[in-house]
Formats: structure tokens, sequence, C-alpha cells
């Protein structure tokens, strides 16, 4: 009689790779690569590069991980001989690939925005506080109006005061009249006649001097239309630029974009309440998990992704074609 040795589950488990593990599972269980894609919100390509052992489509090493206890959660086994055999044939090659910077800005804490309010009102306060301690250190009267003529102190640095007294308006004085008309010949007397014409035309007129700057500043200015109708008209142009994407995240949701060049340039799972702007050579090739609780503008133009969700409230579509 030959005794039969019985391998360990755990060394057929650590011997047996991530993916086996999972697909061998999944088989036993009757489920599809499609039906665990749907329950885990991610690409059928995902979840065949997992079973696989390729993780070409998930390149950061955590993703990898969460992924793997993710679909062990689903099937219903200890994700413990999965993560072993993970780190068992990838932890020395894991490798952290560079992605392209994204600016996310998150927003300001609630403490922060009154805090800001409280340091701002008080500041204010403090302003007038000293304008109204100025002012009472002055004796608190009113500022000379202007039909004041009555004489201005005015305090020296070196701790003298001058007193300055407003010049008074100069005096009008009436021109003197140039020309007087001639007495009205009286009743029975005849006009007369000129003796010499010649010498009243030859005769110089005197004008006063006010009166002829008077006349001169009357004149009025001549516009050169011309000009006017030549001016230039300035315009302005803006145009959105179709390599920008301004994302706006309402509700939890991984998200992933690729460029034309094939190129990853945004991934991760984003938080509520953080927004993205992403930059990229067009057409764009996005996957939006959560797609209702998204927000994306493209070009200065919103994209609907309500209408793009799918069943699972997952968007994949392209932009820019």
């Amino acid at each position: 009689m030959s005794d039969t040795q019985t391998p360990d589950s755990a060394d057929t488990a650590l011997s047996a790779s991530p993916g086996e593990q999972l697909r061998q599972e999944r088989e036993s269980q009757g489920l599809t690569v499609t039906e665990v894609a749907g329950a885990l919100n991610l690409r059928p390509a995902v979840i065949r590069g997992l079973e696989e052992d390729s993780y070409e489509e998930v390149p950061i090493p955590t993703y990898r991980r969460g992924y793997l206890r993710a679909y062990a959660h689903l099937l219903g086994i200890d994700e413990t001989p999965v993560l072993s055999a993970y780190r068992a044939r990838f932890g020395s090659e894991e490798a952290e690939r560079r992605i392209a910077p994204v600016q996310v800005t998150r927003p300001p804490s609630h403490i922060g925005a009154w805090l800001f309010r409280l340091v701002t009102l008080l500041v204010i306060a403090g302003l007038l506080g000293l304008t109204l301690m100025w002012w009472q250190s002055r004796g608190g009267n009113e500022p000379p109006g202007i039909g004041d003529s009555s004489p201005v102190a005015v305090d020296g640095l070196d701790g003298t005061t001058t007193t300055i007294a407003e010049p008074e308006p100069p005096a009008v004085t009436e021109a003197p009249a140039t020309e007087s008309l001639p007495p009205l010949p009286e009743e029975g007397e005849g006009l007369g006649l000129v003796e010499d014409p010649d010498a009243i035309a030859e005769a110089p007129v005197e004008v006063d001097a006010d009166s002829a700057l008077a006349l001169a500043d009357a004149e009025p200015e001549m516009v050169d239309e011309a000009a006017i109708d030549d001016a230039p008209v300035e315009e302005e142009a803006s145009a959105a630029d179709p390599r920008q994407l301004e994302l706006t995240f309402n509700e939890q949701s991984w998200t992933e974009i690729f460029d034309a060049n094939n190129q990853r340039i945004f991934v991760g799972l984003q938080e509520p309440g953080t927004t993205a702007s992403v930059e990229g050579e067009p057409p764009f090739r996005l996957t939006v998990g959560n797609a209702t609780g998204v927000e994306l503008i493209w070009a200065g133009e919103a994209v609907d992704l309500t209408a793009r969700a799918g069943a699972n409230n997952v968007a994949r579509f392209t932009l820019g074609d």
C-alpha cells in the first residue's frame, strides 16, 4: 500500500498566479467576464488583464491590488491568497509609471472660509475705529465748505500752526464805453450831410481787449470727423481650446482618459467636491464611472454625460472624432 500525499491548499494557492485563482473561481461559479466587469464598474479588458496577470490596463500598483481585492470579495473568496501570490510574483517589479500632472483643486473648508470672513471684518472695524479716533483728535469739526472764507489752520510736522487765509476774489470792474452816439437833432433841424465820407471809412475803430478775448473764446472748436470715422474698431475674438478638458466631480467617480496618441493622461478615483483640468491631444477616449455625478466641459461647451451613461452608470465614449 503506497502513501499518497495531498498538497496543502495554501501551497496550491501560492503556486497559482492571482489571475488563475480568480479565473478558476469565476468559472466554477458560472460567471462571465462581462458580468464581473459590470458588477465592478470596470471594462471587460481590465478583468481579462487581471485574470491573465497582464496589468497594462492598470499601470498603478495601488489600483492593481485594489482591483484584485474587489474581485476576490465579489467572488466570495479570501483575498489573502490572491494578494500573497501577487506579491510573490510581481512585488519586486512594481514601479509607478509617470503620469501627466493634473491640477486638482479641492474646495476650502468651511472653517477656513469663516476665519477669513472674521479677519476681514476685524480689519474693516479697525480701520473705521482709527479713522474715527483721528477725526476726534482734530476736534470733530466739519470740513470747510466752498463758500467759507474763514482762515484755515494747518498743523506742521514741527508742532507749529500756520493760518492760511483764503484769497478774496478779484473785483469786477465795468469796461468804459468806447463809442457814444451823437445827440438826436432837435425838431426843425436837418439831418445834415457829412462833408468828407472817406474820413469816416478811414477812422480807426476802438475795440476793448476783453471783448476781443471773449469773441476769440466763443469760436466753436472744429472736430475732425474723418479721424473719428477712420478710428479702428477693436474686435475681441475668443476661441475655446479643444485640447482642454474641465471635470467637476459632484460624486465619487473612477475616471480614465486617453488622448490621440493612446497616452493615458488622467486616471484615478476622484472624491466628491474636486475639480480637474486635463490637457492633451484630441480626440479623447473617456471612461467615466458614476457619470450622473460628473460635469464635463470641452471646447467651452458642456458635455451631457447622462445621455452617454450605460446601464451601470458608466459612460464610455470618444470626444473630438
